[in-house]
């Protein structure tokens, strides 16, 4: 089931140790956490009426400020909350699953969609994993995926793996997702070789 950090919206740190020159830099921990509480419990309320962003601001009226409006620019920007039609809902963890599974983002988009090529195995399947660690999916969601992309996209096929399979060669990575490593660098390296296979 994917999970959910509550991130520092200026520099995405989970803690209270912010980036040199983040704006929320000093504001108390529980402050960024209520942000997104209070987000989530009023798009989360089955029973509340469709609520645009001003209806949301109205619903937290005295709360409303700055960290309110970046808490709800990471969830739209993560994805776990869509605008349809102007109104703001919550995707469930089954549609947010389900939206992550495929990235769309480059150039990890470039590597799901084409798959791994000799010569780039290595920073593909690290910066698959990475990506699902990132995105908040479990060691058995992130691995199921990544087996079914190695098989569904050809990478496996096309060989230069020294596993046996792919079970094998994902849970000798498992370090990659629990040291929570992140994606981009190696998905550029792999995209830059597999656009040269083409």
């Amino acid at each position: 089931m994917p999970r959910f950090q509550y991130p520092c919206p200026g520099c995405r740190t989970t803690n209270s140790l912010h980036q040199q020159g983040c704006s929320f830099e000093g504001a108390d921990w529980s402050a960024i956490e209520k942000a997104y509480t209070d987000l989530i419990a009023v798009l989360s309320d089955p029973d509340a009426a469709p609520l645009s962003e001003a209806d949301l601001r109205e619903v937290v009226h005295g709360e409303w400020s700055g960290l309110y409006k970046a808490a709800l620019g990471v969830l739209r920007r993560e994805g776990r909350v869509v605008e349809d039609d102007g109104e703001l809902r919550l995707l469930t963890a089954a549609e947010y699953k389900e939206q992550v599974s495929e990235p769309d983002r480059e150039p990890l988009r470039t590597i799901y969609e084409h798959g791994s090529v000799p010569g780039c195995h290595d920073n593909a399947v690290f910066a698959m994993i990475a990506w699902y660690e990132m995105v908040g999916l479990s060691w058995a969601e992130t691995k199921e995926n990544v087996i079914e992309w190695l098989r569904t996209s050809g990478a496996w096929d096309r060989g230069g793996f020294e596993e046996s399979s792919p079970e094998e060669l994902v849970e000798s990575k498992r370090h990659v997702y629990e040291a929570g490593y992140g994606w981009k660098e190696k998905a550029q390296a792999a995209k830059r070789v597999i656009e040269r296979h083409r």
